[in-house]
């Protein structure tokens, strides 16, 4: 009987036929599933170039908002087979679910919907304040309908300049202020400060109006935090400024008597909640703030800090200072 034989020379082709087949079928798949958008991408979509936005930075944002499933494609189209100095800023609106060819020729074409507005938040002002310049910049902006979205979430607002579509709404830009505000604070490590994160916020809420620079909001950092120690009240004028919506120059002595939680003349710790939204430098100030013994300090008619041991030191440098 004799044996059987194998055409090895003829498997060996198959073999490699049926592995370069898999793999041109398992390559049409994948640059077909990159090709589409992701699922859960939801239509009409509003997607915005911030000026200054580079090819990398735009494809990030692409793929984050489930615009595109792949960035790097997206990237290649946008560097390889348009030319990317021609993207303008502005808001891009894609009506419906588009393959990533399609977005990057509406990039590229600078298809945009409407320009771009600049809004800037100042560092420490209140919600209140920031729906006022939200309305005398935005279309149809509700400062009411606002203030109801930022309920609650006064000091978590972050201060910036932001480069908007004007149809912005109030959920959108309050979920804008409160992102930027998680992003900007990720690294910053709260557990340096024996003060509790909504603590430090409401501190640094505080110096942000009561300082006017990196080096003045350690300082006034260390002086109330000593005043905290030593279970004397704040004095800060800020936070009756808070309550009144009045400026700090026209605080009169009959307004440090209110009666209000958050004045910080009549009852001691700090205020309830923010009373603003701060910077970065400000609650960092608050983590690291300048080792001292002063606990009083002014602002002089020339904007100069003076700081005091005592409450004599301090009578002295408000005569000097301030008459």
């Amino acid at each position: 009987m004799e044996a059987l034989t194998t055409d090895k020379p003829k498997l060996r082709a198959y073999r490699v036929v049926f592995i370069v087949i898999t793999a041109l079928i398992a390559f049409f798949l994948c640059v077909g599933y990159y090709l589409t958008t992701p699922p859960d991408g939801s239509f009409p979509k509003t997607f915005i170039v911030t000026p200054g936005s580079t090819v990398a930075t735009i494809v990030h944002d692409a793929k984050e908002q489930s615009l595109v499933r792949s960035e790097f494609l997206l990237y290649v189209l946008m560097t390889v087979l348009h030319n990317p100095e021609g993207i303008y800023a502005g808001t891009y609106v894609f009506e419906q679910k588009a393959r990533v060819f399609e977005v990057a020729q509406k990039l590229a074409k600078g298809d945009i919907e409407a320009e771009l507005v600049t809004l800037t938040i100042p560092e420490g002002i209140s919600r209140k304040e920031i729906a006022k310049i939200a309305a005398t910049t935005l279309s149809a902006f509700d400062e009411r309908e606002f203030l109801e979205q930022t309920r609650g979430l006064e000091g978590k607002l972050f201060p910036e300049t932001y480069f908007i579509s004007p149809t912005f709404s109030e959920e959108e830009l309050a979920s804008l202020l409160t992102s930027t505000f998680a992003e900007k604070t990720a690294a910053i490590d709260f557990t340096k400060s024996p003060l509790t994160k909504e603590e430090v916020l409401v501190l640094a809420s505080v110096i942000e109006r009561e300082a006017n620079d990196s080096e003045s909001m350690k300082m006034v950092s260390g002086i109330l935090q000593n005043r905290l120690a030593q279970d004397m009240p704040l004095q800060a004028d800020a936070s009756i400024e808070y309550v009144l919506n009045k400026p700090l120059k026209e605080l009169t002595p009959e307004d440090l008597k209110i009666d209000s939680p958050y004045n910080t003349y009549l009852y001691k710790g700090i205020p309830p909640t923010p009373i603003g939204n701060p910077g970065v430098a400000s609650i960092e100030a608050v983590l690291s703030p300048t080792e001292t013994d002063a606990l009083f300090y002014i602002t002089g008619n020339d904007g100069t800090f003076h700081y005091a041991r005592t409450y004599s030191q301090h009578l002295d440098n408000i005569e000097r200072y301030l008459r």
